[in-house]
């Protein structure tokens, strides 16, 4: 498949670029800690290299009133324009283009330094309902000290050598809030009517601009949609682009969807995967109409074909990918040379990307976990200078990451799987109601051990004297894991919770689920039995449903759930079972729950590693012997993968 309107080459404000692919601005958790700035270079540089056109950095922080260095990239000072410099060298490199993008969130956010509260500043006393901040109204000395600080800052990224700037508008930060009349309720020159709301954003473009010269793009981001009761509507968006682009201060217009302000508009920051793929496209198409300038979209574009298609249909005139290149860095590469099928398509998870920042950890993937390791794991597999001879038990995702990557490294590998089909639990996973898209890890996975020329075995389980007839060098076992059913008091009718999603029990209309994972499967369970027509009552171990799942994902999911009337209940520990009641316990009061009128337990009561096949060889003494993923210790997909990444590559050590 071509992608014509994808591979053209574009203008922006009289700079061209080589293609519409651009890797998006997003948070990496890197170049903040010293010796960190070369893994943040190697990371955009390995995009660069992967044949996107343009890459835009991640949010700089402008003005001290929002000084996180610890979280955030700053462009406060002269001693940001190295490091400038050398993530732009990178992407030149390979004929990249790189610009800087320039923030300040206002309200939006709870900022902490050594653990204590921050001010937060906005231009009204309005209070964010996400983070529960409650600014202090900016003085006119203020205003004029940050419109001065963009200035400043895109000065600082153009002499580092940067090709153009934007200017954040989107997802409800302080420009933003500026123009919002519910969130400015300013009676001086800066509030009251559209003129003077745009006022602060036109004199910091105007700072911007004369700053920058005419030899450097200005662009600007803004939420089509803020999605959020609040927010700005898709009118009051297009009036503002519209405004800007007229006055000749921006040169493009980056589009994206709903606002770091509320706890429903952040979901759209970085959607899961139950949200349909390039979803603003028709809003975005609409904006574009109304301007002059080209624009460009992101938001759940995860494949070619639908940015090809974004472009096609007229909704944009660029595509921002930023998971679909966590995922895959060679994805333009791969795209532009008849290799679309080879891309390694992002599944919307949020675990390793969005989840990883928000712990301050570095941005990764869990099908891809040499995402933000690219350094310590080079984009090309030295050849190991002995060929081994390497099996691995179990074909689940730390089976297929160890088996792919071995042999991508030279040896001989034989992956063997007991069931006839590769996938372990990520095919249970993809099972669940709007979760199809998971199963593509192991597309994905499957495609790699094909692809490095891994001899495949399945429907036959490993054990020890076949892998002793093999005679391997090396032994990966990866068996996984199964349902931990614990000893409970009384009696019921209980079933396991992947007995339900494979359609196996036998499941009553009234249903109670311990979930103790508080993840995927208790949620899952919970919305698929509620679709079928069950009265759901879904009790967790934890503070919340979903505690575990990253908070986009968890509240996204929360809400489908409370639409479908499932009855959710926090702090409880499963105690027993009898009859028609289950029992629980308040996990900090000890105060006994007690659940009526039951028809069917349900347990998500987590794993317990399948390692029988490990300790054999163990005390057989079999060399070159590694164990990984579940059957090491039942934890998530993202350790699997990288586990297998990790151990495959310790072999040519």
């Amino acid at each position: 498949m071509s992608f014509p309107n994808l591979f053209r080459p574009i203008e922006l404000g009289g700079l061209e670029i080589a293609n519409r692919v651009v890797f998006g601005p997003h948070g990496t958790s890197q170049g903040r800690q010293p010796g960190t700035m070369a893994d943040l270079v190697a990371y955009h540089e390995a995009r660069a290299r992967g044949g996107v056109g343009l890459i835009i950095t991640e949010a700089h922080t402008v003005h001290e009133s929002y000084e996180v260095r610890h979280n955030l990239l700053a462009v406060n000072d002269d001693d940001a324009i190295p490091d400038l410099k050398m993530m732009a060298d990178a992407a030149h490199r390979y004929g990249a283009r790189m610009f800087g993008q320039l923030f300040h969130p206002g309200r939006a956010v709870a900022n902490r330094k050594n653990g204590a509260l921050l001010a937060a500043w906005a231009p009204s006393e309005v209070p964010d309902e996400r983070h529960h901040v409650m600014p202090a109204p900016m003085s006119l000395a203020l205003i004029r000290d940050i419109v001065k600080a963009y200035g400043d800052g895109a000065r600082r990224m153009a002499e580092a050598g940067l090709d153009g700037v934007e200017y954040v508008v989107s997802m409800g930060y302080l420009p933003a809030q500026f123009v919002n009349p519910r969130t400015n309720r300013r009676e001086d020159a800066y509030g009251g009517s559209f003129v003077n709301r745009m006022r602060f954003l036109n004199e910091s473009l105007g700072a911007i601009r004369e700053a920058v010269g005419s030899d450097r793009v200005v662009g600007m981001r803004i939420s089509v949609d803020e999605l959020d009761h609040g927010g700005l509507s898709p009118e009051e968006s297009r009036r503002v682009a519209r405004s800007l682009a007229d006055n000749g201060l921006v040169d493009y217009v980056n589009v994206i969807g709903g606002s770091g302000a509320s706890v429903g508009g952040a979901i759209h920051i970085v959607p899961p995967m139950a949200v349909e793929p390039a979803y603003l496209s028709r809003a975005a198409g609409e904006l574009r109409r109304d301007l002059g300038v080209p624009t460009m979209l992101g938001g759940r574009i995860n494949q070619p074909h639908a940015a090809e298609q974004v472009i096609a249909s007229g909704a944009a005139d660029m595509v921002c990918l930023v998971r679909a290149l966590i995922a895959d860095p060679d994805f333009a590469r791969k795209a532009a040379t008849g290799k679309a099928d080879s891309i390694r398509a992002c599944i919307a998870c949020n675990q390793a990307c969005i989840g990883h920042r928000h712990m301050g950890a570095v941005v990764s993937c869990i099908q891809h976990p040499e995402t933000g390791r690219e350094r310590r794991f080079p984009h090309v597999r030295a050849p190991s200078a002995e060929a081994l001879k390497v099996v691995v038990a179990g074909g689940g995702p730390a089976g297929m990451k160890a088996a792919a990557t071995a042999a991508e490294c030279g040896h001989d590998v034989t992956l063997v799987e007991k069931e006839s089909e590769l996938g372990g639990q990520a095919r249970l996973a993809q099972m669940l109601p709007g979760r199809a898209e998971f199963g593509g890890i192991i597309t994905n996975l499957s495609r790699e051990v094909t692809e490095a020329g891994v001899q495949v075995v399945k429907g036959r389980a490993a054990s020890a004297g076949s892998i002793r007839r093999l005679a391997p060098d090396a032994v990966i076992v990866a068996t996984g894991a199964a349902p931990y059913l614990p000893a409970l008091e009384g009696d019921m009718h209980g079933v396991d919770a992947w007995s339900v999603i494979r359609g196996e029990a036998n499941v009553g209309s009234r249903v109670v689920i311990a979930d103790w994972r508080c993840d995927w499967t208790g949620l899952g369970v919970a919305e698929m039995l509620a679709r079928n027509g069950c009265h759901v009552r879904l009790y967790c171990q934890g503070t919340q449903p979903g505690q575990n799942l990253q908070s986009y994902l968890r509240d996204h999911w929360i809400g489908v759930l409370d639409g479908l009337g499932v009855e959710t209940r926090a702090y409880a520990r499963l105690f027993g079972a009898d009859g028609d009641t289950v029992y629980f316990q308040h996990m900090t009061n000890g105060e006994p729950l007690t659940v009526s009128d039951v028809d069917t337990l349900v347990l998500a009561q987590g794993h317990r590693r399948v390692a029988t096949l490990h300790e054999q060889l163990e005390h057989e003494g079999q060399r070159g012997l590694h164990i990984i993923g579940d059957a090491l210790s039942p934890r998530t997909a993202e350790e699997a993968v990288l586990e297998g990444l990790e151990t495959a590559v310790a072999l040519s050590a």
